[in-house]
């Protein structure tokens, strides 16, 4: 099948295509489509569902989109759904201007506001799943095949942040992932394997569910020819 992804994310792409092997992945990007939703959205569901419907309405066929970003419990879920936008604790949902921060100073910022949070004190942190450092990615994905067929799937992958900037560690993976920290592990989701993030990560599970969806469609689609 044939399946666009609404992003023009290489790095996602290189990552949907190694859990979608078995199907083309296409990006805006690769057709010269001309691809720029506004990302208005309140959760990383909603942001998911606008970028899928955009580009639907320009394709006429199936599309993937999602949503997703880094939580810090300690920090009531900053940055969140702004994740790629986050400009440090004067900035949390991005700069006035619009500019991009460069990744590596991003890194630094939250390292930075994580630790000055919690040298503040009062963080109870005995609801976090991986103490004061915890924090989770969460991917929202969107399987949309029409305006009135449309998949979700949201699920997370569990981790802490490193204590300080100087142990960003790895060189795999993207964004934030050089500062979270894996306990199971004991390495950062930059250093390991595509293989082995792809096995835990939070889009990874996120596409496998869609995956089992695809291939019950496909499935059924085929049943309905040789009945036909």
């Amino acid at each position: 099948m044939k399946i666009y992804l609404a992003t023009g994310n290489k790095n996602k792409k290189r990552e949907m295509s190694q859990i979608l092997s078995g199907h083309t992945i296409v990006t805006p990007d690769d057709e010269g489509i001309d691809f720029n939703p506004v990302e208005n959205g309140t959760t990383f569901y909603e942001n998911s569902i606008i970028k899928a419907r955009t580009l639907y309405d320009i394709v006429h066929c199936p599309v993937i989109a999602d949503d997703s970003g880094i939580c810090v419990d300690a920090l009531g879920g900053i940055p969140g759904i702004y994740s790629a936008r986050y400009a440090g604790p004067d900035a949390p949902q991005g700069r006035s201007d619009g500019k991009k921060t460069p990744q590596e100073e991003q890194n630094r910022l939250l390292i930075q506001q994580l630790n000055d949070r919690l040298a503040q004190g009062n963080v109870d942190s005995s609801q976090f799943r991986n103490g004061p450092r915890s924090a989770h990615y969460t991917c929202a994905m969107v399987l949309y095949l029409g305006n009135d067929r449309i998949y979700v799937s949201q699920d997370t992958m569990e981790g802490a942040l490193v204590e300080r900037i100087e142990d960003a560690a790895g060189t795999g993976g993207f964004g934030y992932d050089p500062l979270f920290l894996l306990p199971q592990f004991g390495k950062t989701a930059a250093e390991l394997s595509a293989e082995q993030k792809n096995a835990i990560s939070h889009r990874g599970k996120a596409t496998r569910a869609l995956v089992r969806i695809i291939n019950g469609i496909e499935e059924l689609n085929s049943e309905n020819l040789q009945k036909n």
